[in-house]
C-alpha cells in the first residue's frame, strides 16, 4: 500500500470512513502478535497522586484512555459520535420532561472479569463512592448534578437529579461513572497502584518499573457483554518519554501505531510520504490549549491585566510557527465545531494591538511592565510546549507593557502547585470528557472546577448553565452558552489559544486506524486488528 495522509469527515455524528487498507507488511506469525500502540502519556504512582487509575480519581486523558478499555459504563459514545448510546445497560432515558430522573436498565449476564455478576447495586455503589470521596482532582463535579442514585430489583437503576441536566447521559459514558467491583473498590478511599476490576471489552495488567507503567496490557475479557466488539485479542501499550522516541519505535516496527502525541515535524515527515509502509490518518479533533489565571494572585487580580493579554496574544503567529497545520486558532473556550461556539474573543479584542492593550492598562492604573510568570508542563503536553511558551513570551515582552519569565515543571509537581493556587498564570490543554459545549465551560467555571480557579460569576453558575442543561436541543441552548463565552471573553479567567487536529500513524498492516480515537481523543482499542483486505 501507498503510503497516504487520510483526512477523515468532521462531522459528529456524520463520522464516516474513508480509509481502506490494501497490501501491507502483515503475515507469518506477525499476525498473531499483540497489537502495539505507543503513546507520550506517562503513567506513575506518586505521593501526589497514588491513585491514577482509581475512577473516584482519574480526570486526565491518558488515565481515562486505559480506563475506557477495562471499566464498563451505562452510556457509550457511538463509533462515529453523536448521542450516547446504551453500553452496560440494554435501555436508557429520562423519564419525566424535565430532565432531573434518569433511569437505566442493565443487561442481562452483565458479569466482571472475574465471573461475578454485575448489578444495579453495583451501579449505584460505584456512583456514590466518587460523590463520597470527591477527590482533589475534581473529577466527582461531572456528577454534581446528581442527588440520590436507586435501585429497583438487581437491573434497574435510577438517577434522581437536583437540576435538570440533558447532558448527563453523556457523563454516564465517561470512566468517572465506571462500574466497579465493590469487594475491589473500598467505599471511602481511593484504591492504590495499578490494577482495574471491571467488566469493560479488557482486563488491564500493567507492567511498572519504580512506580512507573512500562506497558499497559489488555487481553480481550471474554464475559464482556456490551455495545462494543473487540476485534483483537491483545493490544500492548507502551508510553515513551517524547514523539521522538515514540516514532523512533514506529519506524523500527517495535510498534504498530502511535497517537497522542506526536510532533509537527513528524505529522509533516509522514505527510509527506518518507515511508510508504507508514500511513497517516487525520481525525476530528476536540483537544483545546489555553492560559488559567489564578485571579487572587495579586499580579493578575486585576482584570485589565488578563484584558490586556487578551489583546496582545497573537494565535495566528502562535499556531504557524510551533504546530504549523496541526492547530488552528482559537477564540473562545468553546470548539469551533460544536454547537454553540462563537468566536468571543476576536468579536472583543479583533486584532492584536499593543496599543489597544496600553489603553486597557492605562485606563485600569496599572503601572507597566507587569511582570509575571508563565508556568507550564514539561511532560504531559509533547516537547512543543516549551516553544509554545518561548512564543508567547516574545510576544508579551514585545509589547512593552510586560516583563514575562517562563517556567517549566514536570506535570505532577506541575498539576499538584496548580491546584493549590501556586502559578498566577499556567498553561493546561483539555481533552473534552464528552463533545458538548457544557463540558469545556462548566468544568472551568462551574463550583467544584478542575482548575480550582477562584473566579466565581454568579450569573454563570446560577442560571446560565443550568439553562443551558434544560435544553435536550442543544441548538435552543445556544443563547445561554455564547452568553456564558462573551463573559468570559470580558473578564478572561482562562485565555483560549488554539484548537487541535489529531492523527493517527499506523503500519499499514493495521486495520481500523480510522477509528482509533474518537474526536474527545479517547482511546478505542478495540477497533483495531491486523491483516490484509482488499
Amino acid at each position: 500500500m501507498n503510503r497516504k495522509t487520510l483526512v477523515l469527515p468532521a462531522v459528529l455524528g456524520l463520522f464516516t470512513p474513508v480509509l481502506v487498507a490494501c497490501g501491507g507488511s502483515g503475515g507469518g506469525d506477525r499476525a498473531s502478535h499483540a497489537i502495539t500502540v505507543g503513546t507520550t502519556d506517562s503513567f506513575a504512582t506518586t505521593k501526589e497522586s497514588p491513585a491514577p487509575l482509581d475512577p473516584a480519581y482519574a480526570y486526565d486523558a491518558g488515565s481515562w484512555n486505559l480506563l475506557r478499555q477495562s471499566l464498563q459504563t451505562l452510556m457509550t459514545l457511538p463509533r462515529g459520535g453523536g448521542e450516547p448510546v446504551p453500553e452496560a445497560a440494554e435501555e436508557c432515558g429520562f423519564t419525566d420532561t424535565g430532565n432531573e430522573r434518569y433511569a437505566c436498565t442493565l443487561r442481562d449476564g452483565l458479569k466482571f472479569a472475574g465471573g461475578e455478576a454485575v448489578t444495579a447495586t453495583d451501579v449505584k455503589y460505584s456512583i456514590d463512592r466518587v460523590l463520597g470521596i470527591k477527590a482533589a482532582s475534581g473529577v466527582a463535579s461531572l456528577l454534581n448534578t446528581v442527588d440520590t442514585v436507586e435501585t429497583q430489583g438487581y437491573k434497574k437503576v435510577i438517577f434522581h437529579l437536583k437540576t435538570p441536566d440533558a447532558t448527563f447521559p453523556f457523563k454516564l459514558a465517561t470512566p468517572v461513572a465506571g462500574i466497579v467491583h465493590p469487594e475491589k473498590y473500598p467505599r471511602d478511599r481511593l484504591r492504590n497502584g495499578f490494577e482495574v476490576d471491571g467488566s469493560g471489552p479488557y482486563t488491564l495488567k500493567a507492567e511498572t518499573e519504580n512506580g512507573t507503567v512500562t506497558k499497559a496490557v489488555f487481553t480481550k475479557n471474554d464475559t464482556y457483554k456490551g455495545q462494543h466488539t473487540p476485534k483483537n485479542s491483545k493490544i500492548e501499550l507502551r508510553p515513551f518519554a517524547d514523539a521522538a522516541a515514540m516514532g523512533a519505535a514506529l519506524d523500527a516496527g517495535e510498534v504498530d501505531l502511535m497517537t497522542r502525541t506526536m510532533s509537527p515535524e513528524q505529522i509533516k515527515k509522514l505527510s509527506g510520504g518518507a515511508d510508504k509502509s507508514i500511513k497517516l490518518v487525520e481525525t476530528p479533533g476536540l483537544e483545546i490549549r489555553y492560559l488559567g489565571f489564578n485571579t487572587n494572585a495579586p499580579v493578575v487580580r486585576e482584570k485589565a491585566v488578563r484584558q490586556a493579554m487578551a489583546q496582545v496574544v497573537d494565535r495566528g503567529e502562535l499556531t504557524s510557527t510551533v504546530y504549523g497545520e496541526g492547530a488552528d486558532p482559537l477564540y473562545s473556550l468553546v470548539p469551533a465545531t460544536l454547537t454553540g461556539h462563537s468566536s468571543a474573543f476576536f468579536n472583543k479584542y479583533g486584532a492584536p494591538s499593543t496599543e489597544k492593550a496600553r489603553g486597557i492598562l492605562r485606563k485600569a492604573g496599572v503601572t507597566t511592565p507587569v511582570k509575571l510568570t508563565l508556568h507550564y508542563t514539561t511532560d504531559h503536553y509533547g516537547s512543543t510546549t516549551e516553544k509554545e511558551f518561548e512564543v508567547l513570551k516574545k510576544q508579551l515582552n514585545a509589547s512593552g507593557l510586560f516583563e514575562v519569565d517562563i517556567k517549566g515543571t514536570e506535570w505532577v509537581e506541575f498539576r499538584a502547585d496548580e491546584l493549590d493556587g501556586k502559578y498566577a498564570v499556567y498553561g493546561l490543554g483539555w481533552f473534552p470528557d464528552f463533545p458538548d459545549a457544557d463540558n469545556f465551560l462548566a468544568p472551568f467555571l462551574d463550583k467544584g472546577n478542575f482548575l480550582a480557579l477562584p473566579y466565581v460569576n454568579s450569573a454563570i453558575r446560577d442560571d446560565l448553565i443550568p439553562q443551558s442543561r434544560r435544553e435536550a436541543d442543544r441548538l435552543r441552548a445556544s443563547d445561554s452558552i455564547e452568553e456564558i463565552q462573551n463573559i468570559v471573553a470580558d473578564d478572561v479567567p482562562v485565555l483560549p489559544l488554539w484548537q487541535g487536529r489529531q492523527y493517527v500513524a499506523a503500519r499499514d498492516d493495521i486495520q481500523g486506524v480510522e477509528w482509533a480515537l474518537d474526536s474527545s481523543s479517547n482511546l478505542q482499542l478495540w477497533e483495531l486488528s491486523r491483516g490484509v483486505s482488499d
